[in-house]
């Protein structure tokens, strides 16, 4: 599946060869490496400049109020219509729901509870609903499974747009980051956050590079974030498995390396301070000209990773069979299990795996840029997530699942208002075209879909009984085709 060698010599000598190949390539191209130096003792990566021409502002809008003004519920109500979204809610029980108007409720709940307005002011804003009502809802009809599921009919729909996959990306790329979300400190899940100074929790949200939340999960502040890096890839529903999975800092993590790799995922993190982390050889016999100070005296133990390589192999299927989840074996194989031979085995082979990765990284400055691009994405989402979550600047809920399901109601709704925004766009590339307005393909790839500013989040509203309009997911600008090209030529 992920195209490795089983056999123990096999895997030992294409994983070295890996090694060797990257180290010499790193060494020939160095003198032609301006980014990358040699400067008293020690190597110095210059800053990379984010490229003005991504993220593009709102107050540089190509549309010029060619997008109409949206009340949020109609975002919700219209999605709901288009891809019937809420059918995955229903009692507990798997019975069909009696519930007349089961759209309109859904919705009501998911407004409710994506906002932060909880039952009672959101019965107040929404017309022909009690605050018992929507309470009821959630607490009869709604998991964090079924959001889940809810999320990922969103996922399915968004991506056979064509603008998203044409202008922002295949999907393939994804980027992890979290988000501080405050509780209260009396509640025993509530950590001191160091960063923040508050107390609270992170909320953990996987960003693919056609900015569409795949993942989220509510952790602790204490917890390393490597841990649950790979569990939005394995998740129970099944998705397409990225070819590269980017973190900010915290994913330097070795065993997340060598797990990672097992899986035919490449882990490519943002690296901040990559001259602290130490750099392997295949062996002492090799030696380079320009770069040979950058590796350790340090030898690879290649024997540990020969003898458990079975060990290592059915873990990983484990993970991909979805009997364990990554964050498991991860949590198991932290610094404090050091005496584990599956520890050892696994932390020698993400020794080898980070050196490739950091090799390359420095090497490549488009690949840097890519990096960049795809954890900045993630710190957009979680800025468009908290604008959703407009009603109070914290999480009431003082259980665990309780909080949980605010997460995930929260990233429904963005995921809802990404696809609404990405769809509306597309019908203004569409109206503009025939109008003769002809837009650089390199304007579409730079917009984002995290539009805010046309969206009108208070008032009183009631669920329409019908969308707003129709969904052609045919509709599709004639730059989308140019941008295609672009994409099939640069991949």
């Amino acid at each position: 599946m992920v195209n490795l060698p089983v056999e123990k010599e096999s895997f030992i000598s294409h994983v070295k060869k890996l090694l060797i190949l990257k180290s010499e390539e790193t060494d020939i191209k160095f003198p032609d490496n301006t980014d990358f130096t040699f400067k008293d003792g020690s190597f110095h990566l210059k800053r990379l400049i984010a490229r003005t021409s991504t993220q593009r502002n709102e107050d540089d809008d190509i549309f010029q109020g060619r997008i109409n003004e949206l009340k949020l519920i109609d975002a919700l109500t219209d999605t709901a219509h288009w891809i019937s979204w809420h059918k995955v809610f229903g009692p507990h029980s798997g019975h069909q729901a009696k519930i007349k108007d089961e759209l309109s409720r859904y919705v009501a709940m998911t407004f409710s509870y994506g906002t932060g307005l909880g039952p009672k002011e959101g019965s107040k804003m929404l017309f022909g609903f009690s605050a018992d009502q929507i309470a009821d809802t959630d607490k009869n009809h709604s998991t964090c499974e079924k959001i889940d599921r809810a999320i990922f009919k969103v996922i399915e729909a968004y991506n056979k747009l064509h603008l998203p996959r044409a202008a922002w990306g295949t999907g393939k790329n994804i980027g992890a980051d979290g988000s501080h979300w405050n509780l209260s400190e009396h509640n025993s899940f509530s950590q001191r956050h160091i960063r923040y100074g508050q107390w609270g929790g992170i909320a953990y949200y996987h960003v693919a590079d056609n900015y569409i939340a795949i993942f989220s999960k509510f952790i602790p502040c204490g917890v390393y974030e490597a841990v649950h890096i790979l569990d939005g890839v394995f998740s129970q529903l099944k998705q397409d498995r990225p070819d590269f999975l980017h973190g900010d800092t915290h994913a330097q993590n070795s065993v997340a390396f060598g797990l990672s790799f097992l899986l035919g995922i490449k882990l490519m993190p943002r690296i901040r301070t990559w001259q602290d982390l130490k750099l392997y050889k295949a062996s002492k016999e090799y030696s380079y000209k320009h770069i040979e100070d950058l590796f350790t005296n340090d030898n690879i133990n290649w024997e540990i990773i020969q003898k458990h390589l079975p060990d290592m192999l059915q873990v990983a299927q484990s993970i991909m069979a979805g009997v364990i989840k990554p964050s498991t074996i991860l949590r198991r194989l932290g610094s404090t299990n050091q005496k584990s031979k599956l520890f050892q085995a696994f932390n020698m082979l993400g020794r080898v795996i980070r050196t490739i990765t950091l090799l390359e990284y420095v090497s490549d400055k488009e690949l840097r840029h890519i990096v960049q691009g795809a954890t900045s994405k993630c710190e957009q989402f979680n800025k468009f997530a908290k604008w959703l979550h407009f009603a109070q600047d914290f999480i009431k809920q003082n259980k665990r699942d309780e909080q949980q399901k605010i997460i995930k109601y929260n990233h429904l709704i963005a995921v809802l208002l990404t696809f609404h925004n990405a769809y509306s766009m597309t019908e203004a590339l569409v109206e503009m075209e025939k109008e003769g307005i002809k837009i650089p393909a390199e304007t579409i790839s730079s917009l984002s879909p995290y539009r805010t500013r046309h969206v009108r989040r208070f008032g009183e509203f009631q669920v329409s009984e019908e969308a707003t309009k129709i969904l052609d997911l045919n509709l599709k600008p004639f730059v989308t085709d140019e941008l295609l090209k672009k994409a099939t030529v640069r991949n």
